[in-house]
């Protein structure tokens, strides 16, 4: 059996549940997961094969020939775009499952119609492992962290020491705040508000680190100066990402694929939602949703062509409220 993962990290977490689901129902028969972020699903016993399936179409090409040696006759197939339809046909998979759109049914020996009104991912994820009858019943991604003693979370530690992040004393938290969004630019916090954020975290002893990709580091610096909080920006990479987030009592987000995976390994999490609808792609688990409520939202632009009103509607106090209740569930 092979499931060709969705291409984000998000999408990947929301698959979580499906993969459990089918991984159980399998007995005994072997499983590869195949996606670019593959490597976060490593250690959780979902899979025997994780082949990391680049985005270049280069690197797909020689991955796709790994894909096609394990002998999988039956394909999943999370994402809905043509290539992993054709992909699926060339690995060799006789039977191939997903979403009947993008002019790829004729691939497909099981289409499945996409729901409308449209589910949350984790449901339309769960749709496709039903039609091999497998019944998904629990619906909330979860992962298990890396042990405290492990070496990624030996490495956090150093890289936290290295950017002058305080540590923990007696009930004092540390909150990350993630600044970046792959999807575009409108899913950003507006930076004023992030300062304010850390300024009113900070003045009563909570210890915020600055999270972000390396393209986000100009973003991250410019609030580090405002604030003086430490930055892990740009060194938080894949391979240290659920490391990171275990390290941390909570994390503030907008609606990107690191919510996704602080929630599933059990991290509270306070998600920003603007352009984005929370009812298809919140994350599930220990979340606490802040929306913009403006009437031009959700549109899904990745760029908004008027000055971000959703996102500028979400205002700190109303975040560190949230944040305020889902720590005192853990308390």
């Amino acid at each position: 059996m092979i499931v060709r993962l969705p291409n984000w990290l998000g999408d990947t977490v929301m698959a979580v549940p499906a993969i459990r689901a089918l991984r159980q129902a399998l007995d005994g028969e072997r499983l590869l997961l195949a996606g670019p972020w593959a490597a976060v699903l490593g250690d959780q016993a979902l899979a025997d094969v994780l082949v990391t399936y680049p985005r270049s179409w280069s690197g797909r090409l020689s991955t796709a020939d790994t894909v096609r040696g394990f002998g999988g006759t039956t394909a999943v197939l999370l994402p809905t775009s043509f290539e992993a339809a054709a992909s699926a046909l060339y690995w060799g998979a006789r039977r191939r499952i997903g979403f009947a759109m993008g002019g790829r049914r004729w691939l497909l020996t099981d289409p499945v119609p996409l729901p409308e009104p449209r589910l949350h991912q984790v449901d339309e994820y769960a749709r496709l492992v039903e039609r091999l009858g497998v019944a998904v019943d629990v619906r909330a991604p979860r992962l298990e962290p890396p042990a405290a003693a492990s070496p990624e979370r030996r490495r956090v530690r150093a890289l936290m020491r290295e950017a002058l992040v305080p540590e923990p004393v007696g009930a004092a938290r540390r909150v990350g705040v993630h600044l970046g969004a792959a999807y575009g630019s409108a899913k950003v916090w507006d930076p004023a508000c992030v300062v304010e954020l850390c300024r009113l975290l900070g003045a009563r002893g909570t210890t915020v680190v600055l999270l972000g990709a390396a393209s986000d580091v100009p973003f991250v610096e410019a609030v580090g100066r405002a604030t003086r909080a430490p930055s892990l920006a740009g060194r938080d990479g894949p391979e240290l990402l659920p490391a990171l987030l275990a390290e941390l009592d909570a994390l503030v987000s907008g609606d990107t694929g690191v919510a996704h995976l602080a929630a599933a390994l059990g991290t509270p999490v306070v998600a920003l939602f603007g352009p984005t609808d929370p009812r298809l792609t919140a994350p599930r688990g220990p979340v606490a949703v802040v929306r913009g409520d403006v009437p031009c939202a959700p549109c899904f632009y990745r760029t908004c062509p008027i000055d971000h009103p959703c996102m500028r509607a979400i205002e700190a106090p109303a975040v560190v409220e949230r944040l305020d209740a889902l720590l005192a569930v853990r308390a």
